[in-house]
This record gives structure tokens, C-alpha cells and sequence, in this order.
């Protein structure tokens, strides 16, 4: 009897113990990986698929909170990518389709730069006369560098976002403070638009989508948004558990190295591309992030 004791507690510190190196097995690395913040991913639904958008209200709250109050207002539901030029963008957000629309909501002032501090982390891809190029978070920026900031008033430097693919931005007409619920998803660089347009965000998992919207300006038979929704307002079960490797971590600096052995001379951050990754689930082939890879 009581060796059958002993087998069975034997057994279930077995069981216990390989749970526990399943879960260890299924948190990701702090240092390299990133979960998004709910209040702070956007959903769009496509027939194309799911666009993950992430926000970034320390570089353009005035946008990421219209954003939001438009999502949770269902105004974006249904609304068409009424401009889509190749190469360059997709547009929406105009309730009439016509590029003229825009919500009751009052118009917007410009964010098109703004002050980063040490909270802040950059990390450097690239060298220009007028400021270095890297990252924060998955958001490719221009900035004054770190060195600056214990000098700078309120110990924060100027810095701008870059308009690379995947980077959403508030499209406005020729007033700059006229922004309002219309904005568009890169589809390709275009530094022109640097500081005069207001970026709020940045597609990390769904970009394919993006490029497979019906094409014109406007297209023939136009795609749209069948549904708009802060992550943090979706179902827990339905909510993805995502991932983006972290720009200031280790492993990055191996991908940026990596992105410019393969570019070389033509080498650009709008190369870098930011991986997503989801943990280890055992029912995730039940999920619509089955097609994101896992972590490893």
C-alpha cells in the first residue's frame, strides 16, 4: 500500500512538473518579446482578413483617441477603402466614400511630430545629416539622439514617425488641422509625407490584407471594413495573444544587421520588418490567429 503511495505521488510530481515546463515553454522571452496592450490594438475586419493595428497615443493622442471613440461607436463599420493607389496607400474612414466625408466630431489639430523622452527607447538603424532613423517599438522614427535629452527642455528631444509600409496615418485636406475620421495604411515609403501628416499607428500582422484591397480612386467595386474594434472591447477568448519582438532587445539588432546584408546599398528602415509571433497553443487551430507563427 505504500508503495503504491509512492508511485502515485512520484506520478503526480511528474505531471506537475511537466506542466510547469509546458508553461515555462509557452512565456515568451521578456527581453526579446512584447505582448500588445489591448486599449492600444486596433481590429479591422476585411474580406481579406484581419489587420492588427497598434496605437500609439504617446506619439499622437489627440488621433488614437478619435480612433477609438469612432471604433467603439461602430462609425467605421461598413465604410469602403475608397482611394487605393499601388505602392503608395489605401484610404478610408469617409462615411460617403467620396473623399469629401468625415464624422460630427470636431476637426483635429496636427501631430505631426512629437517630444520623446528616455521612457521612450530608440534604437538607431540608420544614419542622416537632420537626425538619426530607428525605432520605437515596432513605429520606425526619425529622432534628435539620446544624448540630447538630459539638455532639452523637459528632458525630451524632437522626433517624428516615417511613413513605411504598414504605418497608418490621419489623411486631411490641404488645412492642417483638418484631420478628422478618414485616415489611410501604407503601402509603400513615401518620405514626402514625413511631418505633414499625423501617424498614429502601425499594421503589425495583416498587411497582406491591406494589399489585396480592390485598386482605384475610387475602385470599381470597392472593399470595405466590415467591422472596427479596440482589442480590449473583443471577447477575451477572441482577442489574440500577440507578440512583436522587441526593438530594444537582443535579437533585434540581429535583424536589423541581417535586413542590411541582404539590401546593402539600398538598404532603408522600411525594410526592417518586425516580427509577430503567438505562443505555443495546444486549440489554436480553433482561433483566428491560427496563421500567426509561434514563438520560438
Amino acid at each position: 500500500m505504500r508503495l503504491k503511495r509512492l508511485f502515485a505521488a512520484a506520478l503526480c510530481a511528474l505531471g506537475l512538473a511537466a506542466l510547469f515546463n509546458t508553461a515555462a515553454a509557452q512565456t515568451p522571452d521578456a527581453r526579446n518579446w512584447r505582448r500588445l496592450e489591448p486599449e492600444s490594438t486596433l481590429y479591422i475586419d476585411t474580406v481579406h482578413g484581419r489587420v492588427v493595428i497598434e496605437l500609439y497615443p504617446e506619439v499622437a493622442p489627440a488621433h488614437v483617441e478619435r480612433i477609438r471613440t469612432l471604433a467603439r461607436a461602430g462609425f467605421y463599420d461598413g465604410l469602403t477603402f475608397h482611394r487605393v493607389v499601388s505602392g503608395f496607400m489605401a484610404q478610408t474612414g469617409d462615411p460617403f466614400g467620396t473623399g469629401e466625408g468625415a464624422s460630427n466630431l470636431p476637426d483635429l489639430q496636427p501631430e505631426f511630430t512629437f517630444r520623446r523622452g528616455l521612457d521612450m527607447p530608440f534604437v538607431q538603424a540608420a544614419a542622416q545629416t537632420d537626425g538619426p532613423i530607428g525605432f520605437y517599438k515596432t513605429l520606425p522614427i526619425q529622432t534628435q539622439p539620446d544624448a540630447l535629452i538630459p539638455h532639452s527642455r523637459g528632458n525630451r528631444v524632437a522626433s517624428n514617425a516615417i511613413h513605411c509600409p504598414g504605418v497608418v496615418s490621419m489623411a486631411r485636406s490641404t488645412d492642417p488641422g483638418s484631420a478628422n475620421s478618414q485616415f489611410f495604411i501604407m503601402l509603400g515609403a513615401r518620405a514626402s509625407l514625413n511631418k505633414v501628416y499625423s501617424i498614429f499607428g502601425r499594421v503589425v500582422w495583416g498587411q497582406e490584407a491591406v494589399e489585396a484591397l480592390a485598386v482605384g480612386e475610387p475602385p470599381a467595386n470597392p472593399d470595405r471594413m466590415l467591422a472596427v474594434r479596440m482589442a480590449s472591447d473583443v471577447q477575451e477568448t477572441e482577442r489574440a495573444p500577440i507578440f512583436v519582438l522587441r526593438t530594444d532587445g537582443p535579437r533585434f539588432r540581429d535583424l536589423i544587421e541581417d535586413t542590411r546584408r541582404r539590401r546593402r546599398a539600398d538598404f532603408s528602415v522600411c525594410d526592417v520588418v518586425i516580427p509577430t509571433r503567438v505562443p505555443r497553443d495546444e486549440n489554436r487551430e480553433r482561433r483566428w490567429w491560427s496563421i500567426i507563427p509561434f514563438i520560438n
